[in-house]
């Protein structure tokens, strides 16, 4: 797996543990300043943004090891693909 591949994974990963951060706290000390109806609102933006994010670190992370695998099965017992 290269440099830019695992920052990219990485990045969701945050991008996603913010997003949750940000629902959490707005279902929290929202009620404080916010109409109902928009903690709802952006209670479900925040945490489909998080879900997406943990989604697509996942997606590239499976995909990375179906690639190494596949190049490490055409390499006939060679030396592995890093």
């Amino acid at each position: 797996m290269n440099d830019k591949t695992k920052t990219r994974i990485i990045i969701f990963y945050i991008g996603g543990i913010f997003n949750a951060l940000l629902g959490l706290y707005v279902v929290f000390e929202g009620p404080s300043f916010l109409p109902e109806g928009q903690i709802k609102m952006l209670t479900l933006v925040f945490l489909g943004f998080a879900v997406v994010n943990f989604y697509m670190a996942s997606y590239l992370k499976r995909k990375v090891r179906e690639a190494l695998a596949a190049s490490q099965s055409q390499n006939d017992g060679g030396k592995p693909a890093a």
